[in-house]
């Protein structure tokens, strides 16, 4: 029985698996993904919104079906909140909701 040596190049041949370079981030995922400026921006805001909406729920150790009843939405809409599908959600909605929750989203604007 022969032994073999196996190395990372015999596993990895794309040579993009050696590539240890680095990019800076913007400090928006969504525009270094390449989503255009704006897009980015939105749905930026959509998941910021729904991550302190969802981890507020958490907190009140509420059933889902308490939590719809207080938000005044279905406990599939709020299974989906918790599990952070973002594309299920407008940001008219999500800010709604947070709202709702007795939450204080605010939207401030500033020159880029």
């Amino acid at each position: 029985m022969s032994s073999m040596t196996m190395t990372t190049t015999d596993t990895h041949w794309d040579t993009r698996w050696n590539d240890t370079s680095r990019i800076p981030s913007s400090g928006n995922i969504f525009a270094d993904l390449g989503f255009n400026r704006a897009e980015a921006e939105v749905m930026k805001l959509r998941t910021e919104v729904m991550m302190h909406t969802a981890q507020w729920l958490k907190e009140q150790d509420w059933t889902q079906a308490e939590a719809a009843r207080q938000l005044g939405i279905t406990q599939p809409r709020i299974s989906r909140l918790i599990e952070g599908k973002v594309e299920d959600f407008s940001l008219d909605m999500l800010i709604t909701l947070a709202a709702r929750a007795g939450l204080h989203p605010e939207l401030r604007l500033a020159a880029v």
